[in-house]
């Protein structure tokens, strides 16, 4: 298995954001449309923050209430915006990481996604998901 690609191989490029002013509804219906879990939060193609779908469940019933019921969701997210529930402080990597140290980075922290930076804007992500798909690509 070669461990040298670099992460813009595996990288997702067809990037889903949002923006700190987008509300939290917007955010839960991205999540489920695209069927993905986290999404950077960008000012001007820099990222800010990271939302993952785990931290609307922490505030909210997304998961327990019927897709056609958004009473109670409308409810919770109106009390919180994107920027107090993001992540602020985020590790990004660049494109020319190694997928390896994006493992060994992934392994060794608590989150799943990492935002991959180019010149200080964003052209990609890379989750946990990637690298397992690309380990069984590898056997």
């Amino acid at each position: 298995m070669r461990t040298i690609d670099p992460i813009s191989k595996i990288m997702s490029t067809n990037i889903i954001a949002l923006n700190r002013e987008d509300d939290l509804e917007m955010a839960e219906r991205l999540f489920k449309r695209h069927k993905i879990r986290h999404i950077p939060v960008v000012r001007e193609g820099v990222v800010v923050g990271m939302l993952s779908y785990t931290d609307l469940l922490r505030i909210s019933f997304a998961d327990a209430v019927e897709d056609t019921d958004t009473d109670v969701d409308s409810l919770v997210y109106n009390m919180f915006t994107i920027d107090q529930v993001m992540i602020k402080n985020v590790v990004t990597v660049t494109s020319d990481a190694s997928i390896k140290d994006v493992a060994k980075l992934l392994a060794s922290k608590e989150f799943h996604a990492v935002p991959v930076i180019d010149n200080g804007l964003l052209v990609g992500i890379v989750t946990t998901t990637d690298l397992i798909n690309y380990l069984l690509e590898q056997l």
